[in-house]
């Protein structure tokens, strides 16, 4: 991968607010990943909680840099949009992956991961491991 085609993040709640702020904590805990495009799909097109599959859509599609997308999600509900989007085929940019990880730790993970240069399996797998995280 080149420095221009890093992998993209898409952060997908039920929450706009949550959305952002995970996106936002992410970033800042690497370091601002300016060069990581990540954004955030929370919440419905009305501003309410729930998931939309548009929403999502554009946010793929604004993070596609050619390197791939690594979606991660917070609840089972967004789980089923994304897993219906990537179902559709065309509906987001290929290359994208629904990434099963922690929506918190793994989304750090994963703007980290992409920092540093890594592809999309790398990045996937950096969030995954998320779950290995112990707090006590």
């Amino acid at each position: 991968m080149s420095e221009d085609r890093p992998v993209g993040i898409v952060l997908v709640s039920h929450s706009a607010q949550v959305a952002a702020s995970v996106a936002e904590l992410a970033k800042g805990l690497a370091g601002g990943a300016a060069g990581v495009p990540v954004a955030a799909a929370g919440g419905t097109e009305g501003g309410g909680l729930g998931t939309s599959a548009e929403l999502i859509s554009a946010a793929a599609a604004s993070v596609d840099r050619g390197a791939g997308v690594a979606v991660l999600t917070d609840l089972g509900s967004a789980v089923l949009t994304v897993k219906a989007l990537l179902a559709e085929g065309d509906e987001l940019p290929a290359g994208t992956r629904l990434v099963d990880a922690p929506f918190v730790e793994g989304a750090v993970a994963a703007v980290v991961t992409a920092a540093a240069g890594a592809d999309l399996a790398a990045v996937e797998a950096a969030a995954a491991e998320a779950y290995t995280y112990r707090k006590v």
